[in-house]
């Protein structure tokens, strides 16, 4: 696509990528098939190939309205359209890119601004979550039913976790909201390593992987939260850590991308790359140990719902699925499977009309063959579909820790 960056555009610090991304794109609209936001809508602006149109106008100078703001906030970022592009486009760091400029022009109405500061200050803050989930646990029968769907429907609680005693060590990114929806995830994840051989060392320093700020209008904010992270990592990586293992598939395409995002940081340009190097999603590294010696049993027919950010962001579609069979799980079939739940992040909250038509839909395909569970890879998705209070949805590593013997 021809494009010509306004002289303002120009100075932006990552106005060379905008302008490559842009370039690449051919405008077929192969990415529109795939958009669930399209297929909702049906408003070419409500798809990737317009949003790419309204991005390449901003930075040519023309005028930007809060029109523009809507159809970029409306973007799930689950880049579907970037597993369909024939052409490669780097949709998501454009998207990253246009709606840091549309921010910074266009100033949000009083209501948006105090919803999204307030997911900035709560979601990452696990201390603070925790205690609002456990007030709204006692007082649930008062909440608006909006609010009880964000609560779980059932807390199980963490099993003891194994002491460190192997020479195989991984760092495990703790997480901000997982800890209070599903405790016993990184539990789970913990005992079914200690019986491969590896052991997880904490990492108490570490905090919220960053995605939160990035995507809520504060970049700079996200890209600090990394930096301590990498500050955090560093001396077990110097001391070997062999991964950097994510149980949350959101997490850990965000900490993928750390490499990419901090590229112009000369403090941090190689830390963030070695880090982004080592980080594993949970699935990376089981699939490489031999799973048959953990003994796993188990009857239960499971839907296995794969995030975006795990198929599309980390190219792992099928992974997890591949895994469950190889365990003897019955797995049920899932039409559909590419497309968004609806999740997305704090997209329920700051899209909630949509985000919940995306959820019924995501769920009338995975119950479609009968499943005991729905299983998932990602904290966000799995709070989210549960909430609808219909089939028990669950993180598939919980699942496979219940079958050991």
């Amino acid at each position: 696509m021809q494009t010509t960056l306004s002289e303002q555009a120009r100075q932006l610090p990552r106005a060379e990528e905008a302008e490559s991304i842009l370039r690449t794109c051919v405008h077929c609209g192969f990415c529109n098939a795939t958009c669930p936001t399209y297929q909702l809508l049906g408003d070419e602006l409500d798809g990737p190939r317009g949003r790419i149109y309204l991005i390449k106008q901003v930075l040519e100078g023309n005028e930007v309205t809060q029109k523009t703001q809507q159809h970029l906030d409306r973007c799930l970022s689950c880049r579907n359209c970037e597993t369909t592009c024939p052409s490669g486009v780097d949709y998501h760091n454009l998207l990253d890119i246009g709606r840091a400029v549309v921010d910074a022009a266009v100033p949000r109405s009083i209501d948006q601004r105090l919803l999204r500061e307030g997911l900035r200050g709560v979601v990452p803050n696990p201390r603070l979550f925790k205690a609002l989930v456990s007030s709204g646990q006692v007082f649930r029968a008062l909440l608006p039913t909006a609010l009880q769907a964000k609560l779980p429907r059932r807390v199980y609680p963490a099993k003891p976790r194994p002491v460190t005693r192997h020479a195989r060590q991984v760092l495990m990114l703790e997480g901000c909201v997982q800890p209070s929806l599903s405790p016993n995830t990184n539990a789970a994840t913990a005992r079914v390593l200690d019986r491969l051989g590896i052991s997880v060392t904490a990492t108490r320093e570490a905090g919220c992987c960053g995605a939160v700020d990035y995507h809520l209008d504060a970049q700079a904010a996200g890209l600090d939260r990394a930096r301590r992270n990498i500050d955090a990592w560093w001396p077990s990586i110097e001391n070997g850590a062999e991964a950097i293992v994510q149980t949350a598939s959101g997490c850990g395409a965000f900490i993928k991308d750390y490499g990419h995002l901090l590229s112009a940081d000369p403090a941090y340009a190689e830390k963030a790359k070695k880090v982004s190097a080592l980080a594993k999603d949970l699935v990376e590294v089981l699939r490489d140990e031999p799973l048959e010696k953990l003994g796993v049993h188990s009857d239960q027919r499971l839907a296995f719902h794969c995030p975006c950010t795990l198929q599309h962001a980390q190219k792992l579609g099928g992974a997890v699925e591949a895994i469950l069979m190889r365990l003897g799980f019955n797995l049920t079939p899932v039409p559909d499977s590419h497309l968004c739940c609806g999740s997305a992040g704090t997209y329920s909250v700051t899209q909630p009309v949509l985000s919940r038509q995306l959820r019924d839909n995501k769920l009338n395909a995975l119950e479609s063959g009968h499943p005991d569970v729905i299983v998932t890879a990602n904290i966000g998705c799995q709070s989210h579909l549960d909430g609808a209070g219909r089939t028990p949805v669950r993180h598939w590593i919980e699942l496979v820790e219940a079958a050991l013997p």
